[in-house]
């Protein structure tokens, strides 16, 4: 048998494959090639649009302390002060939680119905989850919605700034320790929004830090209470301990006059 030719068989082959076979393809190279012309020969400066849907899944475990007396078919409602830890208390070990502030004091006799997230390993404060939690335990559970409290240390302290001043009808007072945070919520609202500044004037603000803390320096409280001050905001203070380095949380939430501070505001 005498082969033919590699030319000569392509040939053959081609001739035996049907025109229609051959439509979708032509089609598609057509189409590509519209495209990338079409593309090509857009220039300057155009409007486009951008959509994108994502399924976000929300959960945290956290501690919960309720006062004595609580009674969740009794109309009475109670305060609630929402705890945001540091960045060493992040991880799956919950308990880790009550190492430092509300957690670990005993505020049963205080009244307050206390809630203590925890962030997970390499995050920081996410405000869409804190802002479902919150929401989810004010309708399980007896809470005052005109008193609700935020404080937080450390990374928690900068977790307390931003979610306040992003959402501040939430809050009745807040009190974030050694932390910081960006004074451009304030701004917007100063020279934008006039309802939102309102509103930040009607939340009580008690920053603390420590004179000689080197990991969160105090400026960064001292600039915050400065902006707040600066748009308008009357109640809002700042103590500086003079000695105490990084942990100034420790005499802080100690100091039983934070607590009645808390409930001297109220939405």
């Amino acid at each position: 048998m005498i082969s033919q030719p590699a030319n000569v068989r392509y040939k053959l082959v081609m001739q035996k494959i049907s025109p229609v076979l051959l439509l979708p393809l032509l089609l598609v190279l057509t189409a590509c090639h519209t495209l990338k012309n079409s593309t090509a020969m857009t220039t300057g400066q155009t409007a486009q649009t951008f959509h994108l849907e994502r399924k976000q899944v929300l959960a945290a475990d956290y501690l919960l302390s309720l006062p004595e007396g609580y009674d969740a078919a009794a109309t009475k409602r109670w305060p609630l002060i929402l705890f945001l830890h540091g960045a060493g208390e992040r991880g799956t070990n919950l308990w880790l939680v009550a190492k430092h502030g509300p957690p670990k004091i005993d505020l049963a006799k205080k009244e307050f119905i206390i809630v203590s997230p925890q962030c997970p390993e390499g995050a920081i404060w996410s405000n869409d989850l804190l802002l479902a939690l919150l929401d989810e335990i004010e309708a399980k559970y007896a809470v005052d919605a005109k008193r609700v409290y935020l404080t937080g240390l450390s990374m928690g302290g900068f977790g307390t700034w931003n979610l306040a001043l992003s959402n501040p009808e939430k809050f009745a007072a807040i009190a974030p320790i050694c932390g910081g945070g960006q004074t451009i919520q304030i701004t917007l609202a100063k020279h934008f929004s006039p309802n939102q500044l309102a509103l930040m004037k009607g939340m009580g603000v008690w920053a603390f830090h420590g004179g000689k803390d080197s990991t969160v320096t105090p400026d960064e409280s001292e600039h915050m209470v400065a902006a707040l001050k600066k748009a308008g905001c009357t109640d809002v203070k700042l103590t500086i301990y003079p000695e105490a380095e990084h942990d100034s949380w420790t005499q802080t939430y100690a100091n039983p006059e934070l607590f009645a501070w808390f409930l001297r505001h109220s939405r």
